[in-house]
């Protein structure tokens, strides 16, 4: 450890790549490490991945810890109520890769409406004759259902509007200002949707917000996607919904357990599933370094935070 340098403990192994950007400014540490759980209680910062939950019984071990700097966009995993009790900034990865995953989920609405993953399976398997010949439907149209119109949900409606498609919106708040209608009822823009896109937050009060409900009122020939976190959708219903054809088809990057379990999707037809790869690209993870390193150095050095988290999921 160095004398004057302030201690920083890495949350979680997946992180350990950050390891070489911050050791020439801290006394960046694996909390896994012997070390690293020797400093806790002269840590003063923390970095976590936001999107699995940060242990109480952890903070309770750090009396000098400051700030919580999520690497994620993400911070659900956060109890803020707890954060704010004990004086503890938490930052998170701001809009550093909202347009990436709004690529992913104009990609995801491509391919299952398109038919361009099961067209690809089908001729692989021989399954291609003049008789099979396919028709799919077009974008142009399209009635788009945005659940919470956050920085992704506007990236997306952004591509979809270029891409000639009907677009209207619900959250839980108005936003004045938006050129796309808002709804009702998350359950009355489902009715109104050809497909519904789930961009939301998560946290304890919308887990579960898309429920056999909604997937009903999306209906038959509805598709559902999914980009924002498993935790929204009620899985269950989701894969009976699909096996019963309720649902016309989902198409997700995101699940109620990380990794899923492969077997738990081997009898589900019509989904199009992709391993939370959303915001994953080399610029993505680049700017979510650099932000973190801003945010660090504006903590240690008493200036305002770049992407504070300001209020909680919604």
């Amino acid at each position: 450890m160095s004398l004057g340098r302030p201690v920083i403990l890495i949350g979680q192994p997946l992180l350990k790549p950050l390891l070489p950007l911050l050791q020439p400014h801290y006394d960046a540490l694996p909390l896994w490490e012997d070390e690293g759980e020797e400093q806790r209680g002269e840590a003063r910062a923390i970095i976590w991945a936001g999107e699995f939950a940060l242990p109480t019984a952890l903070l309770d071990s750090m009396p000098q810890l400051g700030l919580i700097a999520c690497f994620t966009v993400g911070y659900d995993g956060v109890d803020l109520q707890v954060a704010r009790q004990r004086g503890i900034a938490v930052t998170h990865g701001g809009d550093a890769n909202a347009e990436d995953v709004a690529d992913h989920a104009i990609g995801l609405i491509l391919a299952h409406r398109r038919w361009i993953v099961e067209g690809d399976r089908q001729l692989r398997a021989g399954l291609w004759t003049p008789e099979s010949k396919t028709r799919t439907r077009s974008m142009g149209g399209a009635r788009l259902g945005i659940v919470g119109m956050g920085h992704i949900g506007l990236a997306v409606a952004r591509r979809a509007e270029v891409m000639r498609m009907r677009i209207h919106w619900w959250g839980p708040r108005d936003k004045p200002g938006l050129s796309w209608p808002r709804a009702e009822s998350l359950e009355a823009m489902a009715l109104e949707s050809d497909i519904l896109l789930v961009t939301a937050r998560a946290d304890e009060d919308n887990r579960g917000m898309i429920d056999a409900a909604v997937m009903d009122a999306l209906g038959p020939e509805g598709l559902l996607i999914n980009v924002a976190r498993g935790q929204l959708v009620d899985e269950g219903a989701l894969k009976n919904a699909l096996r019963n054809g309720r649902l016309g088809g989902a198409a997700l990057d995101v699940f109620q357990q990380e990794p899923t379990p492969a077997v738990g999707w081997a009898d589900v037809p019509n989904c199009v599933l992709t391993p939370h790869i959303g915001g994953a690209t080399d610029e993505a993870v680049g700017r979510m370094a650099q932000m973190l390193l801003a945010n660090l150095e504006a903590y240690f050095a008493g200036k305002p935070l770049l992407s504070p988290v300001t209020e909680g999921p919604a």
